[in-house]
C-alpha cells in the first residue's frame, strides 16, 4: 500500500478527534516522504529554505506541537517531537533542522515565559504557525553561547538591543527570534537573558552569505540584529537555567535524533543496495552483506543512545535539582558528540557498501547529500569545545548518577 493511501492528508489529519488521529510519527513520515524528499535535491542545489515541506508542516498545526492543547497547541511530548524529526531528517536534512529548532525555542518558551504577555505569544505561535529562530551566539564571544556582549537596555516599560549575530539560520523567513543578551549594560557576560524579537520589532541587516557544505536549506546568514519591543518580552527566568533545564537538553535530544534520522536514511539506502545485488545473483551472498550487518550493529547503537538519553531527560525533566547537576551535564554534553561522530561513521560505512553508485550524484543511492549534512553535526557547537567543557566539569564532579 503507498503513503498515499495508508495516510491521510495533513488538513484531514488535525480536523480529526485525537482517538483516531494519525501518530506524531506518521504525521512527519508522510509530509516527509511526499513533501520534503521530493523538494530535497532543489533545497539542496539552491542552498534555499525548505518551503515546501515547512508549508506542509505549519498547515499540519506541526508548529504547534509542544504547545499544550489547552493553549491551542498540539501538546505532544518531547518523545513525539523528537521521533517526528527523525523522520522529517529521513527526507530532507534541512527541513528537519529548521523543524527541531524552532521546536528548541517553543520548549523554552512553553516552559519559561511565565507572564501574560509571553503566554499570549505561545497561544499565537499555536493558532498562526509562527516560526521561531534562535540567536545565541555572538560575535567576538567565540561561540560561547553561556556569555554575551550585548546588553539588553530597558527605559521604562521598552527594552532595546542589538546584537551582531554570527549566525541566525533561517532569521529572514523568522516570525520572531528568541536572543541572548546581558541582563544589563553593567552585568557580567554570563548574567545573561532570554528576549523575544517579534516580526515587526526586529529589522536584520545581513553581514555574510549561506553558500556551504550541507544543511544549506537552513540559510544560517550572519546578521546584524536590532530590536525595540515591551520589557514584558524578555523571559523572566535567568538564561542560566532556561539553558540548563531546557536549552541545552531539548537541543541535544532533538539534533542527535535528526542526525539518527540521515543514518537512517543512508542504512536504509545500503539495504536496498544489497538487496538488489541479491536479487541478481540469488545463489550467493553479495561481498557487502557483511558490511550491512556492522552498519546495522552500528546504527542500533545510534538508536539506543538517542532513545536512553531521550527517556533519562524526560523523566527528570521538572526536577531542577537533576537538570542542573554535573551529571546531566556531562551526559547531555556527551550525547551530542557521541551522535554527531555516530552519523558520520554510519553514513560512511553506506558509502562504502554502495561505491560508485553512493558516490555519484544523480543515483538511486546516492549518499552526497546525506555525507554533507552529517559532517555539519560536530561543527553545531563544535566538539572540541564540548569536549573540553566536559574535561572541565569532570575535574569537579563527585560521582552522582
Amino acid at each position: 500500500m503507498s503513503v498515499e493511501t495508508a495516510v491521510p492528508s495533513t488538513v484531514d489529519v488535525v480536523d480529526r478527534e485525537p482517538a483516531t488521529r494519525t501518530s506524531p510519527k506518521q504525521l512527519a513520515a508522510h509530509i516527509a516522504t511526499t513533501v520534503a524528499a521530493p523538494a530535497a535535491e532543489a533545497v539542496d542545489v539552491e542552498s534555499r529554505f525548505p518551503t515546501e515541506a515547512m508549508d506542509a508542516i505549519r498547515e499540519a498545526g506541526m508548529l504547534g506541537a509542544l504547545i499544550p492543547v489547552e493553549d491551542g497547541g498540539l501538546g505532544w511530548p518531547l518523545e513525539d517531537v523528537a521521533l517526528a524529526v527523525t523522520e522529517l531528517a529521513k527526507g530532507c536534512s534541512s527541513a528537519a533542522m529548521v523543524y527541531a529548532m524552532h521546536q528548541i525555542q517553543v520548549a523554552c518558551l512553553v516552559r519559561h515565559g511565565n507572564n501574560d504577555t509571553l503566554r499570549d505569544f505561545t497561544r499565537q505561535v499555536a493558532a498562526q504557525g509562527l516560526l521561531l529562530a534562535s540567536a545565541t551566539t555572538e560575535v567576538g564571544i567565540g561561540g560561547n553561547v553561556r556569555n554575551s556582549s550585548c546588553a539588553v537596555e530597558t527605559c521604562g516599560d521598552r527594552f532595546s538591543l542589538t546584537k551582531q549575530a554570527p549566525v541566525i539560520s533561517y532569521g529572514q523567513r523568522a516570525d520572531a527570534i528568541l536572543a541572548t543578551a546581558r541582563r544589563t549594560p553593567s552585568s557580567p557576560p554570563n548574567d545573561q537573558v532570554l528576549a523575544l524579537c517579534r516580526k515587526g520589532n526586529f529589522t536584520l541587516e545581513p553581514t555574510s552569505r549561506w553558500d556551504a557544505l550541507g544543511f544549506r536549506g537552513t540559510c544560517s546568514l550572519g546578521f546584524l540584529l536590532s530590536v525595540s519591543g515591551h520589557a514584558s518580552d524578555v523571559l523572566p527566568v535567568a538564561y542560566g537555567d532556561i539553558s540548563s533545564q531546557t536549552m541545552l537538553p531539548v537541543s541535544h535530544i532533538l539534533w542527535s535524533s535528526l542526525w539518527l534520522g540521515i543514518a537512517t536514511a543512508a542504512a536504509d539506502k545500503a539495504r536496498r543496495f544489497v538487496q538488489a545485488a541479491a536479487r541478481k545473483n540469488p545463489d550467493a551472498t553479495p561481498p557487502n552483506a557483511l558490511r550491512l550487518a556492522e552498519l546495522t550493529n552500528a546504527l542500533q547503537q545510534f538508536q539506543d543512545l538517542v532513545s536512553a538519553a531521550r527517556d533519562r531527560y524526560t523523566s527528570i525533566s521538572h526536577d531542577p535539582s537533576q537538570t542542573t547537576s554535573i551529571a546531566f551535564a556531562i551526559t547531555m554534553n556527551s550525547l551530542k558528540v557521541s551522535a554527531s561522530t555516530l552519523v558520520v561513521d554510519v553514513v560512511q560505512r553506506a558509502l562504502l557498501i554502495c561505491g560508485m553508485a553512493g558516490y555519484a550524484n544523480h543515483s538511486p543511492f546516492t549518499l552526497g547529500r546525506l555525507l554533507r549534512d552529517a559532517y555539519g553535526a560536530q561543527l553545531m557547537v563544535n566538539n572540541d569545545r564540548i569536549n573540553a567543557n566536559n574535561a572541565q566539569l569532570l575535574l569537579v564532579a563527585r560521582g552522582e548518577s
